[in-house]
């Protein structure tokens, strides 16, 4: 049994559903890292889980798909919302279908700008927070 699935069994069938339809989407844009920490499903480049790319995770309210440095991300669908200084989210309903091309673009970015993100980190976070004062 993959991680994935290890972790959509811990939810509704519906959920489940959502969970794999993204997970499918990530992993066929990247080879990712796969793991469940802190509650979410995880995606990360060489184990360097600091610096993750995305994860998902279920909410009372639906699938997130969550970019630690989404602030970086063009987002053209505007379907970003904001979390913390520099994390992102995309909000999923549980039972819509999940485009895994547009998906896929938003994962395949992320992985494009982790060297950035991860080598001016500080520089980042501390520019999105100020945007946020």
């Amino acid at each position: 049994m993959t991680v994935a699935q290890e972790y959509a069994d811990r939810h509704t069938p519906a959920e489940a559903a959502t969970v794999l339809a993204l997970h499918e989407a990530v992993v066929a844009v990247a080879e990712l890292d796969v793991a469940v920490k802190y509650g979410l499903l995880m995606y990360t480049v060489d184990g360097g889980w600091k610096h993750w790319v995305t994860g998902i995770n279920i909410t009372r309210k639906g699938a997130c798909l969550r970019f630690l440095w989404g602030v970086l991300l063009d987002d053209p669908l505007g379907v970003l919302r904001a979390g913390t200084a520099t994390l992102m989210t995309w909000d999923i309903p549980i039972g819509a279908e999940v485009d895994a091309a547009q998906v896929g673009a938003y994962v395949r970015e992320a992985v494009a700008k982790r060297d950035h993100f991860v080598a001016n980190s500080d520089e980042i976070s501390k520019a999105a927070k100020q945007r946020l004062r």
